[in-house]
């Protein structure tokens, strides 16, 4: 690829870069903090019917006006969340009398010994009323796949940087609106547009990182960006403990984007975008800023549009016209990608938010779940990227699906009360599913070429979001049946990664800019038959002259 001549003479890995990736690393920091605020702004603190009203219970103790008019849920042994006795029953001070429960007329008390405020008892969202709060992150979740849509099309018509300042804005602002809501239909809209921008600003910040680094650095970024977000878990954790009043906890975690907004302006368009949208003499003036940065002046000035249009001829001239999502299923090899890409995103992110958006079931401190289901990213992360490296993306891919189902489909089978073991292979699976994500990323943004990249990015992510919008849905379905959700989580990454064997293989090809640049699969056998390179890519041949190629 000629680009990559051209970025190795300004320098690849330089100063520039390391500002770069840091400035669009911090943002994702603070997207965690966003995709499971629900976990803390929505939890369910313990709570009762209230007492009867105009009725003097001044002489009793608490214990015994619960005793009075609210009756025992038997399994539990605790009071009924969502039932009272229709008058105080005066017999149950001295012995059991008749269990006529009714609804909870006069409202309800909760405990906030753990949360000052939630949104839960801010609103009343418990009982008849508890399925809105699986609704309200379904919303913050069709914002994220709105956004998927439609910042991923935008992007590739007037470029990374401009989409990503309008992202970083609509995050301050939509969080900050969220934070000051004075309903709960009111929260829903803001949270709906949050989750557009958080979609933007994945998109962007991901294409702006890959389109200025070379291939060879490519796994090491894309895995430390992940690491970013598995900060931002942790981060949470740590700023949810510390404010336990949702609004001020909604602000916290919406102000910074401001900071981001601000820095955001300093960032360079992608240069392979420039040139590819026919603005090649800002392309050149980007690089020549790249190479000053990189301490590289000589050999960036060396650059001119003459050079720059020759050594990208064969890509201006195959990216003329307009793409669309339509490009993403119009050849073979394009339909065989998005298809299975669609997949393996849509069964990642349901199995991972129905494990991260319910962490009150299972009975430990939700501030320590959290830390533990943020730590645990960083070991598989580790583990990905070397098998990633090693064994190549596809085989990671398949093999951090397929073990995260069945971790979850295992977890099924184990008693309720062994709270540990179940805690334990939540974590497990969780972390195969962080793996899962790491991997995705990095090797989607491989496999679409750069003219169209932001499109399929942007489906991608739009499936992922779907699945994310649909796995609060199903845990529902718990009420009635409760290890469906669990059997539900399990099958669907077993599947996908049965479906990811599918792929074609980008350990070590370079990075493609235009869909003439694909080709079917061809493996590449060298001399040693034990060395076969599976590539999506013109074939290169690494053994020479005597390499054998086999379609």
């Amino acid at each position: 690829m000629a680009f990559g001549d051209l970025l190795e003479q300004v320098g690849s890995t330089g100063r520039f870069q390391v500002l770069h990736v840091t400035l669009l690393c911090m943002p994702i920091l603070m997207m965690a903090s966003h995709n499971l605020l629900q976990n803390f702004v929505a939890s369910v603190p313990p709570h009762h019917c209230s007492v009867h009203r105009n009725l003097s219970l001044s002489s009793l103790s608490p214990e015994q006006v619960l005793l009075l008019t609210v009756p025992q849920d038997i399994k539990n042994s605790r009071p009924e969340r969502c039932l009272r006795y229709a008058a105080p029953q005066w017999q149950h001070l001295s012995e059991n009398g008749t269990y006529s429960p009714k609804g909870c007329k006069d409202g309800w008390e909760y405990n906030m010994t753990e949360m000052s405020s939630t949104i839960i008892s801010e609103w009343d969202l418990v009982c008849d009323l508890r399925s809105l709060k699986q609704m309200g992150q379904t919303i913050y979740m069709g914002g994220v796949l709105v956004g998927a849509v439609i910042f991923g099309g935008l992007s590739d018509r007037f470029g990374r940087r401009f989409l990503l300042l309008i992202s970083n804005l609509l995050m301050a602002v939509g969080g900050t609106c969220a934070a000051f809501s004075t309903s709960f239909s009111v929260f829903c809209l803001f949270r709906f547009i949050t989750g557009m921008a958080l979609s933007g600003l994945g998109l962007n910040s991901f294409s702006l990182i890959v389109e200025w680094i070379p291939t060879r650095v490519r796994t090491v970024v894309g895995t430390g960006t992940g690491y970013c977000y598995t900060m931002g878990q942790l981060i949470l954790a740590v700023v949810a403990y510390f404010i336990r009043d949702w609004r001020w906890l909604t602000l916290a975690v919406s102000v910074p984007f401001y900071i981001t907004f601000l820095y955001s302006w300093w960032f360079l368009e992608s240069a392979r975008w420039l040139v590819l949208n026919r603005k090649s003499e800002q392309a050149v003036k980007n690089l020549k800023t790249v190479a000053r940065i990189n301490g590289r002046r000589e050999e960036g000035d060396r650059i001119n549009l003459e050079m720059l249009q020759d050594s990208m001829k064969k890509e201006m001239s195959c990216s003329q016209g307009s793409y669309s999502v339509v490009d993403l299923l119009r050849t073979p090899t394009m339909r065989n990608i998005t298809i299975c890409l669609s997949a393996v995103w849509f069964s990642t992110s349901f199995a991972y938010y129905g494990l991260s958006m319910d962490l009150q079931k299972f009975g430990v401190d939700i501030y320590l779940i959290q830390v533990i289901f943020g730590a645990v990213d960083i070991p598989a992360k580790v583990v990905v990227t070397v098998s990633m490296s090693i064994f190549g993306r596809r085989p990671s891919q398949c093999a951090a699906l397929i073990l995260s189902g069945v971790t979850i489909l295992i977890n099924i089978l184990v008693p309720y009360e062994k709270q540990t073991v179940r805690t334990t292979l939540a974590v497990l699976g969780k972390g195969c599913l962080a793996a899962s994500f790491n991997c995705c990323y990095l090797y989607s943004g491989e496999l679409y070429p750069t003219i169209i990249r932001q499109n399929g990015m942007g489906w991608v992510s739009m499936m992922a979001r779907v699945g994310a919008m649909v796995a609060p849905m199903v845990l529902l379905l718990g009420e009635a049946v409760p290890w469906l959700p669990g059997f539900i989580y399990g099958v669907a990454p077993i599947l996908s990664g049965v479906v990811a064997i599918y792929l074609p293989e980008t350990l070590g090809a370079p990075l493609p800019d235009t869909i003439q640049d694909l080709r079917p699969t061809v493996y590449q056998v060298e001399n040693k038959m034990s060395d076969v390179v599976l590539s999506p890519y013109f074939p290169r041949k690494r053994g020479g002259e005597n390499a054998n190629h086999i379609t």
